[in-house]
């Protein structure tokens, strides 16, 4: 179509008074000429368009909060989009009048189209047949197109990519419905209103979104603080970010050259004196840009806090508060602005950290070894800590003593698959025992036998199973409490065929005792000592029972959930039951005392002098080895195991500070345990 053509369609259209009536209130009958319509095709298009369009809430950051010393603390932010949003009175002025001085001079007196650069943009748009045209779109306008791309990216994958480009794309048709939808825009909301979108909505490159997390990203400071150069720099991103952000030197000629533009826009509009303009024009972005990565997502943690971050977020993505639905709930994640306070203790979470890298290296080069600390509240469930031996890392190919596998908690929310505990299975064999109503000096026999006969939910079986002791000394009678003490198998194997399996079983279970895989622990003879893989997290969790009086509550790890607005919606909902009398839990909390007092676990007394409970767990090959114990007030587990399947045992690899990883078990858990106690004293 030839320029005169196109002029030839804008004065026979204006002469079209039906619609020049409609819509001669905000200039765009001429405009609307220029799709190429008929007067009476324009208006009928025109009317079937959609006339609103909500702002709504920006995908904007996650806060996820921690403590320390006590206090509330924020530990990362988590987002789809790199944006904080920020009301327009902490948006600097100059960042203002570089947005409307260079992007749109007359945006505090039109409706929300400028019908002069309008026309100018749509005879571009008409003559290069929907493939290009030059701007004239509004802020107002260009919001609208925004709004639009964001709604699309929200779309599921399949659909989200068809969705952006047809809200990006150039034809006359898709100029009209932003037309449309920028009256209405400025009809429901302030010129404030509109900027404060507009300059939190758009798009500066380099995967961010929003002024202040460019001028963070860019120049390592909020949007409150910036100059003219930079600012004008910012907004000159804004229309062509592949070729103007400010990620490379590359982009710098190209960013100055639209940069200056906007800078003499201010000058004219009144807000830079000629010695500011001249000031900004002499400033290079080699001098101002100081690049920021966005420390974002649970990588970006300290060190030891990564898996409890991962945990905490997944956790968080499934709450009911954010939606009925899990597709819902992935929405307002998405859609951000959640301040999340977890339960994690960084302090002691720290010094647990240091404890493994320092005597469980991720790095062995024997063997693929790893290690963690969980520290969960009896009375509340709350996990404090959840530290781990290696290196948070999800990329492929993650060097030796790094991995984004999570081994203190199940497959479905770490992607480990757990480990077997060994010895610490004896505990549900001995509340099962308490619970028939036998005594914990009751006598039983140590000595080890091949073949016996058990009680298989009710029904009698003979299966050969018999497990050597872990001492050739350990032979003959023994009470419940010296077996609990030394560990014994052969006396839990006499204990536990004089039981009924399932009840041993069911007692794991009322515990919160699961696979790491999924479902319930199978009732057979092995299973006493503890042959299935379970989480480190889920026996901490079950040791809490016998702790608090034979109360056990679920897991926690978010304690409040605050949306955008500052509405508390709650934390993780908290369950806590009576799954033990509290005289067969203060009764097996006695025995279980033994372990610390010339049992397996000596070397694990605290010096403070408090009164500790506990079990260890060594496997067949001791190729995964255990403590998990505490006080009334916490309990923390400690596991140390081969990650690859392999079977190394950890008696007789030494662990750099003169011992072996199993000999120093007892002391490592000591160390960690004797912090706890200093911040939750069990009085």
């Amino acid at each position: 179509m030839t320029f005169g053509r196109v002029t030839g369609a804008v004065a026979g259209f204006i002469g079209g008074s039906v619609l020049a009536g409609l819509l001669v209130g905000v200039g765009v009958t001429p405009a609307i000429a220029l799709a190429g319509f008929g007067t009476s095709s324009a208006i009928d298009t025109f009317a079937s368009l959609p006339e609103y369009i909500e702002i709504g809430d920006l995908p904007a950051r996650n806060e996820v909060w921690a403590y320390r010393g006590g206090e509330p603390v924020h530990l990362v932010d988590v987002f789809d989009r790199n944006r904080e949003q920020l009301p327009l009175d902490r948006i600097s002025p100059t960042l203002r009048h570089a947005a409307v001085d260079g992007e749109d001079k007359r945006f505090w007196e039109h409706g929300g189209v400028d019908a002069q650069s309008l026309v100018r943009s749509l005879v571009s748009v008409v003559a290069a047949h929907g493939k290009g045209g030059s701007g004239g779109s509004t802020l107002t306008m260009q919001l609208v197109r925004n709004i639009k791309i964001e709604q699309a990216s929200q779309l599921p994958p399949d659909e989200a990519e068809a969705a952006v480009a047809d809200a990006t794309a150039r034809t006359p048709q898709r100029k009209l419905e932003e037309i449309k939808l920028a009256i209405g825009l400025a009809k429901r909301y302030s010129k404030q209103e509109i900027l404060a979108a507009y300059l939190n909505i758009a798009y500066f490159g380099d995967e961010t979104y929003g002024v202040q997390a460019a001028a963070q990203h860019y120049y390592g400071k909020d949007a409150t603080d910036l100059t003219p150069a930079e600012a004008s720099s910012l907004i000159a991103i804004v229309q062509w970010p592949e070729r103007r952000d400010l990620s490379t030197p590359d982009h710098y000629v190209d960013n100055v050259a639209r940069r200056d533009v906007i800078l003499r826009a201010m000058h004219e509009q009144g807000h830079l004196t000629a010695a500011e303009l001249r000031t900004a024009l002499a400033t290079t972005p080699a001098r101002t840009v100081h690049l920021t990565a966005p420390q974002q997502g649970c990588r970006a943690v300290e060190p030891g806090a990564e898996y409890f971050c991962d945990f905490a977020v997944r956790t968080v993505r499934s709450l009911p508060q954010l939606g009925a639905t899990q597709a819902e709930r992935d929405a307002a994640w998405r859609t951000g602005g959640y301040r999340v306070q977890t339960t994690l203790d960084l302090d002691r979470n720290r010094q647990q950290k240091a404890l493994l890298d320092r005597y469980d290296p991720a790095t062995e080069p024997g063997f693929a070894l790893g290690s963690v600390f969980d520290s969960v509240e009896a009375a509340t469930g709350r996990v404090l800590t959840m530290a781990q031996n290696s290196t948070y890392d999800r990329s492929a190919g993650a060097p030796r003593g790094s991995t984004s596998l999570n081994y203190s908690v199940d497959e479905a929310s770490g992607d480990a698959r757990g480990f077997q505990p060994g010895s610490t299975y004896k505990m549900f064999t001995l509340l099962a025992w308490l619970e028939a109503g036998r005594s914990p000096d009751a006598v039983v026999d140590g000595t080890r036998h091949t073949q016996r006969t058990w009680t298989q939910c009710g029904r009698t079986i003979v299966a050969p199973y018999g497990p050597k002791n872990d001492s050739p000394g350990q032979t003959g009678p023994y009470s419940v409490r010296q077996a609990t003490a030394q560990s014994v198998n052969a006396a839990y194997v006499s204990m536990a065929s004089q039981l009924d399996l399932c009840d041993i079983r069911d007692v794991a279970t009322r515990l919160g005792v699961h696979l790491a895989t999924g479902g319930q622990v199978p009732a057979n003879p092995a299973t006493i000592l503890g042959t299935e893989s379970i989480a480190p997290l889920t026996m901490a969790s079950a040791y809490t029972a016998v702790a608090n009086g034979g109360v056990r509550c679920d897991p926690v790890v978010v304690d409040q959930v605050t949306d955008r607005s500052g509405t508390q919606l709650g934390g993780q909902p908290r369950s806590c039951r009576q799954v033990l009398s509290p005289t067969v839990a203060a009764t097996a909390f006695a025995v279980m005392q033994g372990a610390f007092h010339g049992g397996t676990a000596t070397g694990g007394r605290t010096a403070d002098g408090a009164t500790l409970f506990g079990k260890t767990g060594t496997t067949d090959a001791a190729d995964q080895i255990w403590l998990i114990g505490g006080t009334t007030r916490v309990v923390t587990a400690y596991w140390q195991g081969n990650t690859d399947g392999g079977t190394a045992n950890l008696r007789h690899f030494g662990n750099g500070q003169g011992g072996t990883y199993a000999g120093a078990r007892a002391t490592v858990w000591r160390q960690a345990q004797e912090a706890v106690n200093a911040a939750w004293p069990a009085g």
